[in-house]
């Protein structure tokens, strides 16, 4: 790398955006950091992040599949707020063909995570929610690093001018990632490849 003049791109700590809910409700941690999943559709994570534009921020909610590491839902609001986060989770339950009874759904403390919208959600879908502990980045590791790596690729490198574009940016590079990112988690396969190999073998959720 000195001889080519190349050089590590510098980590840059991300900035929180976690807003931790005000009312007693908790839910346990089901997952207390054990990142690993033999079938699909038994622990998901949800987080959100910031994406900057010349038009003002927009939050970005995601729901990951930890056996194969598919984005499996997304959402981009100009609010942090519940509406956002469950805008994720539908399109991850749509994806999966609307049942997922039993999903474990492990996310920080924030508020959108604990309003009554969203649990009144994962009810309805049969989902349990999963919490880790206020301020503990590891206990949402698995999701953690999928933003930062969006960071590296995608908010570093791009300026966006409009909502429009990010909008557009973003779903863009969820699409490559699942489709064509070959993932150490996953056999060095792109996410959804590997859930292909996964229902080959009956490995699927049942």
């Amino acid at each position: 790398m000195a001889q080519r003049q190349l050089a590590a791109r510098r980590t840059r700590r991300r900035k929180s955006t976690t807003r931790t809910g005000k009312g007693r409700w908790r839910a346990p941690d089901l997952v207390r950091r054990d990142s690993t999943a033999a079938r699909l559709n038994r622990k998901w994570f949800g987080d959100g992040t910031e994406i900057g534009t010349d038009e003002g921020k927009l939050q970005l909610a995601s729901v990951l599949e930890l056996a194969s590491r598919r984005v499996l839902g997304f959402s981009l609001s100009d609010h942090h707020d519940a509406d956002n986060a469950y805008g994720a989770l539908a399109m991850a339950v749509a994806v999966r063909g609307g049942q997922v009874p039993g999903v474990i759904l492990h996310t920080d403390q924030g508020g959108e995570y604990t309003a009554g919208l969203f649990r009144a959600a994962c009810q309805r879908m049969g989902i349990c929610q999963s919490t880790g502990r206020p301020g503990s980045a590891l206990d949402n590791a698995v999701i953690e690093s999928w933003h930062s790596t969006l960071e590296f690729e995608l908010r570093s490198l791009q300026h966006f001018a409009t909502k429009a574009q990010a909008r557009a940016a973003v779903a863009a590079w969820i699409e490559d990632y699942n489709h064509h990112r070959r993932h150490t988690a996953c056999q060095r396969m792109p996410p959804v490849a590997y859930e292909q190999l996964l229902a080959e073998r009956g490995e699927e959720a049942a």
